[in-house]
């Protein structure tokens, strides 16, 4: 632990001369590569392209996403993992396909569908927490948020589980690109989480403490909805008093973290140009607005990445330091800079809306920088139609 401190207590006094003359474009192409960061910088959907981009800050990393094209649908997932990877791992491994199997059962696309391939994807892991307690009993505390977009048929289908977030960008008036965010964020920082949790656990006056300054669940957990979580759901997942960072100061009565997705769904419309999905750790930094305009007027190619390197600009200059350093940084150590930051743009082009093109069916997952044949046959050229609950 010594020599973590020390490491870190090195990187934030390294000389930062040249900062004040370096400005964000500078620092983004100082020539020296973000070992740590992975891409896609363009690819092509079916309704138009693409952008992939994933940075490490943990050990090892909490961030899994994949985004799957099909001839005339895409999806995108961006699961935050919390506590260790395997949460956010089994959903990037299994969300998708409980979507295509409840997809093809009920024979269209709607929002209980989407919620109906959350609640089973929940299930799934909660038996495999079950099933490996006993050998690994942590893994009861292990949870993720869950961000996951549908494009199919001119709909937008977005579920949300936590705080990472779906922020479109549109154009106004005076073609001026205006942000809205398309998901709500489940987290106890804001007013209206606590209160909904308050009003949800109206004899736990515990149920949010704020400690160290920061609005948590059970003093615990920032987020109030997650895949995972166990040992905040159900009473056969507590942890022993041994693991004191999870302590409960009561029995647990009934869950206090919900697997419920908050879900939106409308028509893709002329005025949007793009979806931004992505993990907390990029908001940490970046308003919405702030990244709709970068993408705005930014060139295509490379847009998540750029989108993620402004993001560790802000982290850096936060501890008045140079990304040039930050970039030094070997992961774990990294955690105490930024967050792992996971961001995919989606190009809507409206000249492709609507059309049938030739596109080949794959699922690119990222950071681990695996593409290969997706399971989207089960939306391809059936008479699905487009439904919402």
């Amino acid at each position: 632990m010594f020599s973590w401190l020390a490491r870190i207590v090195a990187v934030c006094l390294r000389p930062v001369r040249q900062y004040a003359r370096m400005n964000k474009d500078d620092e983004l192409d100082s020539g020296i590569d973000d070992s740590l960061l992975w891409c896609r910088d363009l690819d092509r959907h079916s309704l138009g392209e693409f952008s992939f981009a994933v940075v490490q800050a943990n050990e090892i990393i909490e961030d899994h996403s994949q985004v799957e094209i099909g001839k005339n649908s895409t999806f995108i997932g961006v699961f935050d993992g919390h506590g260790g990877p395997e949460a956010s791992r089994f959903v990037r491994d299994h969300l998708f396909l409980h979507l295509m199997r409840l997809a093809r059962e009920n024979g269209n696309i709607s929002e209980d569908v989407l919620g109906n391939a959350f609640s089973a994807t929940e299930d799934g892991f909660l038996t495999l927490v079950r099933r490996t307690c006993g050998i690994k009993p942590l893994i009861a505390a292990v949870g993720s948020c869950c961000l996951v977009g549908v494009i199919w048929k001119g709909m937008l289908y977005i579920a949300n589980l936590g705080d990472s977030r779906a922020v479109i960008g549109s154009l106004g008036r005076s073609n001026k690109i205006i942000a809205e965010q398309l998901t709500r964020d489940h987290n106890a920082s804001l007013e209206e989480v606590r209160q909904e949790l308050k009003s949800q656990h109206p004899d736990d006056s515990q149920i949010v403490v704020l400690k160290h300054g920061v609005w948590r669940v059970k003093g615990i957990i920032q987020v109030s909805r997650s895949i995972g979580d166990a040992y905040l759901k159900r009473p056969e997942f507590s942890l022993d008093p041994s693991f004191p960072r999870f302590r409960l100061t009561e029995p647990l009565g009934r869950p206090v973290l919900s697997a419920v997705p908050s879900i939106y769904t409308r028509a893709v419309r002329p005025q949007d140009k793009f979806l931004i999905f992505a993990s907390d750790g990029l908001w940490e930094h970046l308003t919405n607005q702030e990244a709709v305009d970068i993408v705005h007027k930014s060139p295509r190619s490379g847009i998540a990445k750029r989108l993620v390197q402004t993001a560790l600009v802000e982290a850096a200059r936060k501890r008045e330091m140079r990304y040039y350093d930050l970039k030094k940084v070997e992961k774990g150590i990294r955690r105490f800079f930024h967050d792992d930051i996971t961001v995919v743009v989606i190009f809507l082009d409206q000249d492709v809306l609507g059309k049938t093109a030739a596109f080949p069916e794959m699922s690119v997952r990222g950071f681990i920088d695996s593409v290969g044949p997706s399971d989207f046959s089960v939306l391809e050229g059936s008479n699905m139609t487009p439904n919402s609950a």
